[in-house]
């Protein structure tokens, strides 16, 4: 019988990778909070509508990326492919915004999306974003860039890059689609079977794919189509961006692959990264969210990163935390006789170092090489003829020690270790 695997598109987190994943989420939800954004999750499965109306049914998340099942009710229901719908619903159903305004939100969580799988992206993946929720204002926008511009700062990776755009309003989005289709329409025979789909579905999907992207650079530009209003909004987001000292660029050809999407639009690049289809992350303002979802017209505006291309550019710039040790000492029992001393110490030391204690049968020499793979700096050796032995792993330096002064030898050795200069 062949050992089950894990799904095509999922990946194990193993313990030498736990240090960096926690790193990233304490850091993301450290800057949030700073901020003044308070931690919420939402279930990991909803009703379908949420996403097929929340998202657009032109979408590829919603006709080919959804993972959805009927529940034994005959309920449609699907696992979160993304979190601004389910956070939308959440703080509005709770009437939070009637309490505060805005309501400032930040989570983490794993979401689903049945993709093909490749470098940093899965179909199980984790993402990290912050929600702004009841009001209309360009500093709000330019807030939450601001989060993620000084939470990647706190990661200490250069060579990232914000891209802004303007989607403007209902109005405009409607002239820049029928100009959309106005140019791709003689083309349609040359388009990849998505983009005729899309030309009829969801005209500004036609812009984000690989295959048609030779048409893209003499496509009429959305910044043509605004009106005043949206211009005149969309400079004072540019204007808070300076004032807060962010770097960002312009891009014209930049939009986002959900529908709720209104006004500003913005993504983080990264230079190792190939361009818009591999972005660290992005959001926007989603101003008509609500209404799609059933609530009252309530503004909005968010970002999702994504933590595995994240750690994937931290590591390749050596700034994510490695591996820790297991271990800080690792009591070793000599004999059977001795386990429950052994134990007993591993118990007092507890209160004041990471401890091990390896009662097993196996020889001491296999035991200390453990400990060296645990990454233990010390080894207490119990059950020797001479008594108590407090080893040094690296020096190799040992000594004998009493039970009344096991605890304070061990923790002057520590000490003394963690006063060595580094290596």
């Amino acid at each position: 019988m062949s050992p089950i695997t894990p799904p095509r598109g999922t990946r194990d987190l193993l313990p030498d990778e736990a240090p960096a994943w926690r790193w990233v989420h304490e850091l993301h939800a450290a800057a949030a909070a700073r901020h003044g954004y308070r931690y919420i999750d939402t279930p990991i499965f909803e009703q379908t509508d949420l996403f097929s109306r929340g998202i657009g049914g032109g979408t590829d998340i919603v006709e080919k990326e959804m993972y959805t099942f009927t529940d034994r009710g005959g309920r449609s229901m699907t696992l979160r492919p993304e979190g601004t719908a389910p956070v939308l619903r959440a703080v509005l159903g709770a009437h939070l915004e009637q309490l505060l305004r805005p309501v400032r939100v930040h989570y983490a969580m794993p979401m689903f999306r049945y993709d093909r799988p490749q470098a940093g992206r899965y179909r199980q993946f984790a993402q990290l974003g912050v929600e702004c929720i009841g009001e209309r204002d360009a500093s709000y926008d330019a807030e939450v860039i601001e989060v993620a511009w000084r939470f990647m700062a706190d990661l200490h990776i250069d060579g990232v890059e914000v891209q802004v755009n303007s989607l403007g309003d209902r109005d405009d989005r409607l002239r820049y689609r029928e100009a959309l289709v106005a140019y791709y329409t003689p083309l349609r025979d040359s388009l990849c079977e998505d983009c005729r789909r899309r030309l009829d579905i969801n005209p500004l999907r036609l812009l984000d794919c690989k295959r048609d992207a030779q048409y893209v650079a003499a496509a009429p530009l959305l910044g043509d189509h605004l009106g005043e209003a949206s211009r005149d909004y969309f400079a004072a987001v540019v204007t808070q961006l300076e004032s807060a000292a962010i770097p960002h660029v312009h891009n014209q050809r930049l939009v986002r692959g959900l529908d709720y999407y209104a006004h500003t639009a913005f993504e983080f690049w990264h230079t190792s990264l190939a361009g818009a289809q591999n972005a660290l992350g992005g959001g926007g303002r989603y101003d008509g969210l609500a209404e799609e979802l059933g609530f009252s017209p309530t503004p909005g505006v968010g970002y999702a990163l994504g933590v595995e291309r994240l750690l994937r550019i931290a590591a390749d710039q050596q700034a994510a935390p490695g591996p820790h040790a297991s271990a800080q000492v690792v009591v070793c029992t000599a004999s059977a006789a001795a386990v429950s001393q052994g134990q007993q110490l591993a118990r007092e030391l507890r209160n004041r170092a990471l401890v091990v204690a390896d009662v097993s049968g196996r020889g001491l020499d296999k035991k200390l090489r453990e400990a060296g793979r645990l990454g233990a700096r010390l080894a207490l050796l119990v059950g020797l003829e001479e008594g108590l032995i407090l080893r040094d792993l690296q020096t190799r330096e040992q000594h004998v020690i009493t039970d009344d002064t096991a605890l304070d030898a061990v923790s002057e050795a520590l000490l003394r270790a963690a006063r060595e200069p580094a290596a």
